[in-house]
């Protein structure tokens, strides 16, 4: 059997290897959470389509069995995985019109169809009364298979529903055989076969029977949405962590555009996902698994979700409290050193305010270091030129004395009493002095050859003092040159000028009292004329 069962997955293998496609099961759950949106839109198709049928059966013969009970067949079909109630009321429909008309086989088909119905909901006493009163010893082959396989079913969802580690296991056994049974009255096909591969143990399955070849095998096979939801909720069974949830996901898309309420897969897709902590699509689905249990009447399918979606619930609300409380940490931390940088920042604020400081003063500094190195310059080389002039002054004295010592001595001896007289008499002091004076403007204005200039632009035009033809100097500017080159004593002036103190004093008062600017102002603009060097020297 394993042989001939590995002969078809190697041909169907080789069949479909052209159609193999890669698919995650992430991608499945983004299908499945659009189509959930698009649940409704099912929804109003399927009770479309329930509406045209309860119209015929509403104006068919009621003296007609066939169609009758054909519609109701159909009604009952439509509702099978939809509504509870509504799918009882048919399917009790159908038993009733077999008995009517006393038609066995149908009444058997009803019954057994009436059995699934309570199992769907969780009736199982009800579904097991049911078939306690079916004759097995006239039904046909596909009766008896479908008659174990609803037994089976019974047993094992009471089973489930008992959850004992005593009676369920029995529970379990019965439904195992019955099975088993069902297998060995009806055969299973060559697609089922296929199917049931994927429950080899992993040491006798072929390599190549991957999730992948059986998800295109039932991708392939065209069945209807249903069916494909129920065999791919059968081949999950088979695997475990994300090849499950391939296959679960499968099956809920289809259940979903079947609008299959009775369903089995989104609730253990929910199941699946917890497991592999992601809790928030786990909460999603079970929810809708919750919904899907209350409109259909599932009472077992309820109280499973019952037991697990508070867990769910309560998972989720912790991790979103730890979210809430990572994020609440993380903005702390952010505070926290937001606050240093603040501090840092006020810090390195504070030192560059202060080191900006310190640069302003040291420029400050520089600058009257400059100042002072200027005035210190600029005093050097007044006093240069002065000394110079001085020394040459004097030496011209000297050698004028020397000559009119000798020339006086000589005429002295000589008795030229009366020559002497006039060698002494041909000294002109005044003449003298005013040739002193004009060597000093003439020194000075060499020093500072803009001084006249800025000098009256302290002054209105009409109290303008300029020196006349032939003049550098007049008295007036020749007191402010003394003042400009240090000279400050008003006593001194008035000595190298031969003035009177007071004559040198009415004479700054005077210009003081024209000027343009305040009097304290005005002896500070006449030392800031600037000293030009215009004779080489620095």
């Amino acid at each position: 059997m394993i042989i001939k069962m590995l002969f078809i997955s190697t041909f169907l293998l080789t069949s479909f290897y052209g159609y193999s496609q890669e698919i995650k099961s992430d991608s499945l759950l983004k299908v499945l959470k659009s189509e959930l949106a698009r649940e409704n839109f099912y929804d109003l198709k399927k009770q479309k389509q329930i509406n045209l049928l309860r119209y015929s059966l509403l104006h068919t013969n009621k003296e007609d069995f066939d169609i009758q009970f054909d519609l109701c067949s159909k009604i009952s079909d439509e509702y099978h995985s939809f509504k509870f109630d509504s799918a009882f009321v048919y399917v009790k429909k159908m038993v009733d019109l077999s008995i009517k008309y006393k038609q066995k086989e149908k009444l058997i088909q009803s019954e057994l169809r009436l059995g699934v119905t309570f199992l769907n909901s969780g009736f199982y006493k009800e579904g097991f009364d049911v078939i306690e009163n079916i004759d097995t010893n006239s039904l046909s082959k596909a009766h008896k298979t479908d008659y174990l396989v609803l037994r089976a079913r019974l047993n094992g969802g009471i089973g489930e529903y008992d959850n004992d580690a005593y009676f369920s296991k029995l529970y379990y056994k019965k439904s195992e055989n019955d099975f088993k049974n069902a297998e060995i009255t009806t055969p299973p096909n060559d697609f089922e076969k296929t199917i049931n591969l994927a429950f080899l143990p992993e040491s006798q399955r072929n390599k190549n029977l991957t999730p992948q070849f059986f998800y295109n095998l039932i991708i392939q096979r065209k069945m209807p949405e249903h069916t494909v939801a129920m065999v791919a909720t059968h081949i999950s069974y088979s695997y475990t962590g994300q090849n499950k949830i391939l296959f679960l996901a499968l099956a809920a898309i289809n259940d979903i555009r079947s609008s299959t309420k009775e369903t089995l897969a989104i609730f253990l897709l929910a199941q699946e996902l917890f497991k592999l902590n992601k809790t928030s699509d786990a909460y999603i689905f079970m929810q809708e698994a919750a919904k899907n249990a209350k409109f259909y009447g599932a009472r077992n399918r309820a109280v499973q979700i019952e037991s697990i979606l508070p867990l769910v619930a309560s998972k989720l609300i912790d991790e979103k409290q730890h979210e809430k409380d990572k994020l609440l940490i993380g903005i702390l931390i952010f505070m926290i050193v937001a606050v240093l940088l603040f501090f840092l920042l006020v810090i390195y604020r504070k030192q560059l305010l202060k080191i900006q400081a310190n640069e302003l003063e040291i420029k400050g500094k520089n600058e009257e270091l400059k100042t002072v190195n200027e005035k210190l310059w600029e005093s050097s080389k007044i006093k240069e030129e002065l000394i110079g002039l001085f020394f040459k002054t004097c030496s011209s004295y000297i050698e004028t004395l020397d000559k009119v010592k000798r020339k006086t001595q000589r005429n002295i001896k000589l008795g030229k009493y009366n020559e002497a007289d006039e060698i002494l008499n041909n000294i002109r002091i005044k003449q003298e002095k005013e040739q002193l004076y004009n060597t000093l403007d003439t020194v000075f204005l060499t020093m500072f050859p803009n001084f006249i200039i800025i000098f009256n632009k302290l002054l209105k035009p009409e109290d303008q003092i300029w020196p006349k033809s032939g003049e550098t100097l007049n008295a007036t500017l020749r007191i402010f040159a003394l003042m400009r080159l240090g000279i400050s004593d008003l006593e001194i002036i008035a000595k190298i000028l031969d003035y009177s103190v007071s004559t040198v004093y009415t004479y700054q008062i005077r210009i003081k009292s024209k000027a343009l600017v305040p009097a304290d102002v005005f002896e500070q603009k006449i030392m800031e004329i600037k000293f030009t060097d215009n004779r080489g020297f620095g």
